[in-house]
């Protein structure tokens, strides 16, 4: 399915966010660590973010390792391929190619958005970008002072239930 066909499907069913939620923020024991936080979640799109910590950051504890943010895109782009389910909580999704452009170093917050390309009854492909700086969450609608950092692309091996 492709991103009209996505966009067509009913709503997530209750209960779905708040179980991603808890996965990643709590449960997961590298992604809670990490602080990670889920922002927005619908079908074919996901926000995550995590907060700038010194304890992430490359030697000069200033710029966040390139490994975060990998980490970040690997997991928005899978979880966007899981909200293409009929029901997101069954099945699994396993990364089968990342692709990671790093573009400028990264100083801030980091927040990654996907969006599924496609979705295939066994291959999905998201499209990923990851900003950094302060400010300028989804909620309040600002910009805030924020860059592209990573763009990437991932390719899914989808278990569907």
């Amino acid at each position: 399915m492709d991103r009209t066909e996505i966009a067509a499907m009913d709503p997530l069913p209750d209960g779905a966010t708040a179980f991603v939620e808890r996965k990643l923020e709590d449960d997961h024991g590298y992604l809670s660590w990490l602080n990670t936080s889920v922002e927005a979640i619908e079908r074919g799109r996901v926000v995550l973010s995590i907060p700038f910590d010194e304890k992430l950051t490359n030697a000069d504890g200033r710029t966040i390792h390139g490994g975060v943010a990998a980490t970040l895109i690997d997991t928005a782009g899978g979880v966007a391929q899981r909200t293409t389910f009929e029901d997101p909580l069954d099945g699994g999704v396993a990364t089968v190619n990342l692709n990671a452009n790093y573009l400028r170093p990264a100083d801030g917050d980091l927040r990654a958005e996907a969006e599924v390309v496609r979705a295939g009854g066994s291959i999905g492909v998201s499209e990923m970008t990851v900003t950094a700086g302060r400010g300028g969450s989804e909620d309040d609608g600002a910009d805030g002072d924020r860059s592209e950092v990573v763009v990437g692309q991932g390719s899914f091996r989808l278990f569907r239930e």
